[in-house]
């Protein structure tokens, strides 16, 4: 909170040259990240590379990525916000950042659990809408992010047409194809139960 926020350059970013983080970041020498795993109002669901982007950044971070690189002052955000695809690139870029900084010092764990369409964000979310799926974990945002996906697509539990909506409707999974083209991670995977 009081600054100044640390600026990690985004090699090959598509919308990002740079990347806003609290300064503490840097006092840490690797990372494991929990996730939630649930739908999103903004980018359609929210995962490994939400949190390594939106969770990382500062404030200041966050307005950056979700105005495409435009502002980042919160106060201005809402007129400056970008295109769906530009902000679900930005995040990409942003999330790349912090997964190369951690490169073999990193973790994943994604609770399927309690999915709703909203995130846990929302002042007012809605209802889980599907049964609980399980614990996932990886070593590989991208992987992890498309493994919980197609787990709710073949799912034959009811809400997942309700839940797959959200996520379609904010072309939610280009997330995970732009993080791909950065190369950090891959949507091959293999799932292992234990």
């Amino acid at each position: 909170a009081e600054g100044p926020d640390v600026e990690w350059p985004v090699e090959n970013g598509k919308v990002l040259k740079v990347n806003y983080l609290g300064k503490n970041i840097e006092n840490y020498d690797s990372m494991l990240v929990l996730i939630h795993f649930k739908g999103h109002p903004m980018g359609g669901y929210g995962g490994a590379l939400k949190q390594l982007s939106i969770g990382c950044a500062s404030s200041a971070g966050k307005a950056y990525i979700h105005s495409g690189g435009k502002v980042t002052d919160q106060h201005i955000l809402w007129e400056n916000c970008a295109e769906q695809d530009t902000f679900l690139e930005a995040m990409a870029d942003a999330a790349s950042t912090v997964a190369k900084h951690f490169a073999g010092k990193i973790a994943y764990v994604a609770i399927m659990k309690n999915l709703s369409v909203d995130c846990d964000c929302c002042a007012v979310a809605e209802d889980p809408c599907m049964n609980d799926v399980g614990i996932l974990s990886s070593l590989d945002p991208v992987a992890l992010d498309r493994a919980c996906i197609d787990l709710v697509i073949n799912s034959n539990d009811p809400g997942r047409d309700h839940f797959m909506e959200r996520v379609n409707s904010r072309h939610g999974t280009h997330t995970i194809d732009s993080a791909e083209t950065l190369g950090i991670g891959t949507q091959a995977y293999e799932l292992v139960k234990v």
